[in-house]
């Protein structure tokens, strides 16, 4: 399971005595995908904290606002929040080159007593399933796509405002716009350049097909690389948009009218270093192993999907026309599909994933997609030919779970996830997704209001 960072321990307590760094970020993932831990004084850290340190078990049983909500088995006002061991990955070890003598460290999370992984941990729920795959004869390769949208107001200006008149930093769509990048570039060329100094080998950036509307493409990586690579690159979008007064959102539909941003999973397995999806001769050189791999998550499509939309405000990005799917299908090199078959005949052969959002977590999102895959190989699953044409005027039998809710039934009653990773990571993540319906639900929205204050 290789990791990559760009700084040895050895060389971070150089930098250390000879006074370069000075804080080490000491980083778990929650459960949104979000980096959460301390701030550490380097020299304790080398001498002390970099074996293992400890926070609050509730942050992996919070929502986005910190909440702690009732019916989590793993922690509870009853069992009165204890600790879990945060133990710092040294292979994951960085600097972080927008700030100031900083370097990160991301932190495998254990059980305070025991000391074994939290099943419920992101990075272990991947790791499971990535060991899953090695036992098979795999290892997985992914890349992902940060889409986002760029603010000219900061996240204070906004938020003070009551997050009303939004104004996004260009004027119109920028899809491959040269002229209006160019206007972005103060604050996407220092997104590129501190992410490849800080060990994210960052591609390009590109305009996407809506205004302010930004994609940040990063090179494929094993599955666990990946993730890490997503999710420091998200982080450092947030706060580089901040140091420079400009605010940086990925929810994934921000405005009814506008596109939604997405965030594309690329995948492969692979063998003694080359690519196993590909085979010459065979149609769309497809192999076997990726036939069997991309039926399994057309069929589990709906088991996964809360891993790939884990908000209300997700499955509102799901608007036929608007390049996000609607169905479960797959295709040749057509996006109005769920499933895109890139590279075709080539030995560049990969699945992209289209279904996901802005807002996933990549940890959750390449777990799923990686135990539907390895299941369809398992079953020996038959692919169904490509689709074509417009899959949004195809029937509704294969529809992407139109609504949050529905796809936390779909998710509670995984059998295939549940033996995959078990049942108590499921029904955690179960009680996640229920407890943002019920939030949203007991809410009054101003759509309401406007549409019957007078009128009802």
């Amino acid at each position: 399971m290789a990791v990559s960072g760009n700084l040895s321990f050895e060389a971070l307590k150089a930098e250390v005595a000879g006074g370069t760094i000075d804080t080490v970020l000491v980083c778990l993932v929650d459960m949104q995908g979000r980096l959460m831990g301390k701030r550490f004084h380097a020299t304790h850290f080398v001498e002390k904290a970099h074996s293992e340190t400890h926070c609050c078990n509730y942050l992996l049983a919070t929502d986005l606002e910190m909440a702690t909500p009732d019916g989590y088995a793993a922690t509870s006002w009853r069992q009165g929040y204890g600790d879990y061991m945060m133990r710092p990955d040294l292979a994951t070890l960085r600097r972080v080159d927008w700030l100031e003598g900083t370097a990160l460290v991301l932190c495998d999370v254990l059980d305070h007593h025991g000391h074994t992984p939290v099943p419920h941990d992101p990075r272990t729920i991947l790791k499971t399933q990535i060991e899953r795959a090695e036992a098979m004869g795999f290892v997985p390769m992914m890349a992902t796509e940060l889409e986002f949208f760029l603010f000219a107001k900061s996240y204070d200006e906004i938020r003070k405002s009551g997050f009303r008149d939004l104004e996004p930093i260009s004027g119109y769509n920028e899809d491959y716009h040269i002229l209006q990048t160019t206007k972005e570039e103060p604050v996407m060329r220092p997104v590129r350049n501190h992410l490849v100094a800080s060990g994210i080998p960052v591609e390009n950036s590109k305009g996407e097909a809506e205004t302010g509307q930004q994609e940040l493409n990063i090179r494929y990586a094993d599955a666990l690389s990946c993730a890490d690579h997503h999710t420091i690159a998200k982080h450092a979008v947030k706060e580089i948009a901040w140091m420079l007064g400009r605010a940086a959102s990925f929810l994934p539909k921000w405005h009814h009218d506008k596109v939604g941003s997405a965030s594309h999973v690329h995948m492969s397995l692979w063998h003694d270093g080359k690519p196993l999806f590909f085979e010459q001769g065979a149609q769309h050189g497809m192999s076997m192993p990726m036939r069997q791999f991309l039926a399994g998550q057309i069929k589990y499509a709906g088991d996964c999907t809360v891993f790939l939309a884990p908000y209300v405000n997700s499955y509102k990005r799901f608007v036929k026309g608007s390049f996000a799917p609607t169905k479960t299908g797959w295709s040749v090199d057509n996006r109005t599909a769920g499933f895109r078959l890139c590279g075709e005949d080539t030995p560049a052969a990969r699945i992209e994933c289209r279904i996901g959002g802005s807002d996933l977590n990549p940890y959750l999102a390449e777990a799923a997609l990686l135990a539907a895959g390895l299941r369809g190989i398992e079953e020996g699953l038959d692919l169904g030919p490509a689709t074509k044409g417009d899959l949004y005027e195809a029937g509704d039998d294969d529809h992407i779970p139109r609504t949050l809710r529905h796809a936390t039934e779909a998710l509670r009653g995984s059998a295939m996830l549940r033996t995959a990773m078990g049942d108590e990571v499921i029904d955690h993540y179960v009680r996640c997704a229920e407890w943002e319906q019920e939030e949203f639900d007991r809410v009054v929205t101003d759509w309401e209001i406007a549409r019957g204050f007078e009128r009802a």
